[in-house]
């Protein structure tokens, strides 16, 4: 009889290695042949690569890019939008809270989030309401 693990391992490793496995996968036992725990320790490693910045980027495609402002492509965009909307008088350009919005988007770093037409009903509606009660609580008048 043999006290040394080691020695049993490697006889375990060379004679009975199916055996072996067969027993660890029926007892749910990790099995301790060295080649099973360097292969284990293997796909440990590979998983615990640290990934790096360039990995979650791809580079960017010159039609991905937008086209540097210019008040010529502004004007161009701004005509296309008034003529194919076909909803708004030539004044809207000229209309103080175009002015304001336009302003604003101007200083946005990401881009403009615009409203989709069920966002901007419900604020118009909310707004009404809103307009509607401050109206009734300051001519003190119930309807």
């Amino acid at each position: 009889l043999v006290d040394d693990c080691t020695t049993l391992r490697r006889h375990m490793a060379a004679s009975h290695k199916d055996v072996y496995r067969r027993w660890c996968k029926k007892n749910n036992f990790e099995s301790m042949l060295p080649e099973d725990t360097k292969a284990r320790r293997a796909a440990l490693l590979e998983e615990m690569i640290q990934t790096q910045v360039g990995d979650h980027f791809s580079q960017a495609q010159p039609e991905d890019k937008p086209e540097p402002y210019t008040d010529e492509i502004f004007k161009e965009a701004a005509i296309q939008w008034l003529v194919e909307t076909d909803q708004q008088p030539i004044q809207a350009f000229e209309h103080p809270t175009f002015k304001k919005m336009i302003a604003i988007a101007s200083r946005a770093t990401r881009g403009v989030k615009i409203p989709t037409r069920k966002q901007t009903r419900k604020e118009i509606i909310q707004t009404f309401k809103d307009q509607m009660k401050a109206l009734k609580e300051r001519l003190n008048v119930s309807f």
